[in-house]
């Protein structure tokens, strides 16, 4: 096996950041490689590759889809790793779980009795009854005592099979006098006890940096269980405001529908009146001619004709003229208007809802009819007023009038107004005063802008915000080149010579900003040059900067849009949401630290949002920024 070929002195541990894949930072599962001699996990490597085929390390395109075969040998070498690892972390727990117990040094002369202290000379442990020539004898007066030892076959040279009294620095192993005058001949060296005094020294100040490392991260412990806490007191907050919001929508519709029955009941109770009195008096007309008719037949049926000639007979009022049914609908302006915004309500309504909730706000922002004038709603046609209307058409000579708007427009627009009071509870008010937002202007076609965009900001009301950055060295990874006065970072294959330092990004091609915000209202903006593993945007000072989790996104405290070949996603704590990609050339991006959002544009003739993160801010909070293709650069644009 290949595990047992290696050396005893060789630390497998060490080969750690070289069984590492550079696209998923973990040690290899199923590693191949590729006629560029780079090595990759197989999932990782198809997963990179969508429309060519190319290596992420180097950048080497291949015309056809390489043949991948597993590497066994780095394989089986993983396999050990991993092996090890895992003895090396059980060997540690059972160490732990066994007790401790003294070790008796026994006399080497009768091997019973507790050694009382070791001759160097000798190289033998004796008791006090087997010490007495020593204390008393002169021949063994030049002999070196001192406390028992337990490991005195340890410290006697295998080469040469004398005492290891000496400890050779640049070796790092103890050495006899021999070992000085041959093998070891020029090097520095010390005594064990002096050694042994530098070590402790050595890892009492690792102690000193472990206890305030555990300080730091039981403070920071402490301030995460506060923001538990505070998050859970926000979240009980907003709940109750949201439902308030809701329940006086829904009391406002309850209103609306209690009034629009009421009217509609007033309607039918005045109809039902006039029908009523109408009714009364067709009835009087029919009992005043049926009267008429008996006094007819009253004088009909009399005899004398002379009396007969001189009655005189008037017929009743309602003869003269004819009876007709009575026109009463429920067809007036207010029960006809109360209809009609019910019926385009719901069809609004149903239009915003279909929408993300983060689209919903900035659509009525950016709709010019919430500031239009009076509400109008579309009238029911008059068939009436449509045979006037056509008459008047026909006597005029075809006079000249500006385009007026269809009713399906004007019903819009009057129901977007309507709906100001009912839906503006999430918008600020405008401050009085000011003149109305100028129409916007039709957009030219644009194929970077995703049809879904459809709000937008002007970039002019953007750079009102604007802050100037610079690239931060001491976090810069050694992979990335800063040039232009530390506004443009690059990927390089080679390593730059920068000094080792904490802030210092170590596994991940990242660098931060020089500013950090935690007040007010920041904008900048970045140059990309291509979309294809790169991400933009913003962690804390605390991030990890060594590990795995030290990626933008991949921890809790990080935050970015990475572009990974043709796909954008969303990044915080491992966490990631798929987006529409707008494919840009230039990110803008604005901070606000009083509202605890971080709002993505894409910077084109207008800003178009195409992202937001929310996240309460515990700490200041950096811009940030990864690379990872060879080439590749970022640049901090300068706000004009």
């Amino acid at each position: 096996m290949m595990a047992d070929a290696v050396e005893p002195g060789f630390s497998l541990m060490s080969l750690e950041d070289e069984l590492t894949c550079s696209i998923c930072l973990s040690t290899f599962d199923c590693p191949v490689t590729i006629p560029c001699g780079h090595n990759f996990c197989q999932d990782c490597l198809l997963t990179s590759w969508k429309d060519s085929y190319s290596c992420p390390q180097c950048r080497t395109v291949f015309a056809t889809k390489p043949e991948l075969k597993k590497n066994t040998v780095l394989s089986t070498v993983v396999e050990t790793f991993n092996l090890r690892s895992s003895k090396s972390e059980a060997g540690l727990q059972g160490e732990e779980s066994q007790p401790e117990e003294k070790d008796v040094i026994r006399c080497d002369a009768c091997m019973e009795a507790e050694a009382s202290q070791t001759c160097l000379t000798c190289m033998a442990s004796y008791c006090e009854e087997h010490l007495r020539p020593h204390r008393e004898n002169p021949v063994f007066r030049l002999h070196q005592l001192t406390e028992p030892i337990g490991d005195l076959m340890d410290r006697i040279c295998p080469d040469h099979h004398k005492l290891m009294e000496l400890f050779c620095s640049q070796h790092e192993r103890p050495i006899c006098s021999l070992c000085l005058q041959q093998v070891h001949k020029g090097c520095s060296f010390t005594s064990p006890e002096d050694q042994r005094s530098l070590k402790e020294s050595d890892l009492r100040s690792k102690l000193g940096l472990l206890d305030g490392k555990i300080v730091k991260n039981e403070t920071i412990l402490s301030q995460m269980k506060d923001m538990q806490n505070k998050l859970k007191e926000s979240a009980t907050k907003k709940k109750r405001a949201v439902a308030s919001q809701y329940q006086y929508m829904r009391d406002l519709l309850s209103r609306e529908e209690l009034d629009t029955v009421n009217a509609m009941d007033q309607e039918v109770e005045s109809g039902q009146t006039k029908i009523r009195g109408l009714m009364a008096k067709f009835a009087e007309n029919i009992d005043n001619m049926n009267k008429a008719k008996e006094d007819i037949h009253s004088l009909l049926s009399q005899t004398q004709t002379m009396g007969f000639l001189q009655v005189s007979f008037n017929l009743p009022q309602a003869v003269n003229f004819d009876p007709y049914t009575p026109r009463i609908n429920l067809d007036s302006k207010k029960v006809l208007s109360s209809e009609a915004f019910a019926a385009a309500l719901k069809k609004h309504l149903t239009e915003i809802f279909k929408q993300p909730i983060e689209a919903r706000i900035p659509m009525l922002k950016a709709d010019p009819t919430l500031h239009s004038g009076p509400v109008r709603l579309p009238m029911p046609p008059n068939p009436a007023a449509q045979v006037k209307a056509g008459h008047k058409k026909k006597t005029q000579k075809n006079p000249k009038k500006p385009p007026q708007p269809t009713d399906n427009t004007t019903g819009k627009a009057n129901l977007a107004k309507s709906m100001e009071n009912l839906l503006g509870f999430g918008v600020k008010d405008k401050p009085r005063g000011c003149p109305p937002a100028a129409e916007p202007k039709e957009q030219p076609d644009n194929p970077d802008i995703p049809q879904e965009m459809s709000s937008s900001e002007k970039r002019s009301d953007l750079l009102k915000y604007g802050t100037v950055l610079t690239f931060d060295p001491r976090t810069a990874h050694k992979r990335i080149v800063l040039s232009d006065g530390f506004t443009k970072a690059s990927v390089s294959d080679d390593h730059v010579n920068y000094n080792d330092c904490p802030e210092r990004f170590a596994v991940c091609s990242q660098v931060l900003a020089t500013k950090g915000f935690s007040t007010g209202r920041h904008y900048w903006e970045v140059r990309l040059s291509s979309n294809n593993f790169i991400g933009i945007g913003l962690a804390y000072s605390s991030m990890d900067r060594k590990g795995p989790i030290s990626r933008l996104g991949r921890n809790p405290l990080s935050w970015c849009v990475e572009w990974f070949n043709v796909k954008l996603s969303a990044w915080h704590n491992s966490s990631e949401t798929v987006l529409p990609n707008p494919n840009p050339k230039r990110v803008g991006v604005l901070l606000d630290c009083e509202d605890g959002r971080v709002t993505f544009y894409n910077v084109a003739d207008r800003a178009y949002p195409f992202h937001s993160f929310e996240f309460p801010f515990t700490e200041a909070v950096y811009p940030a920024f990864w690379m990872f293709s060879s080439g590749s650069f970022i640049t901090l644009c300068k706000l004009q």
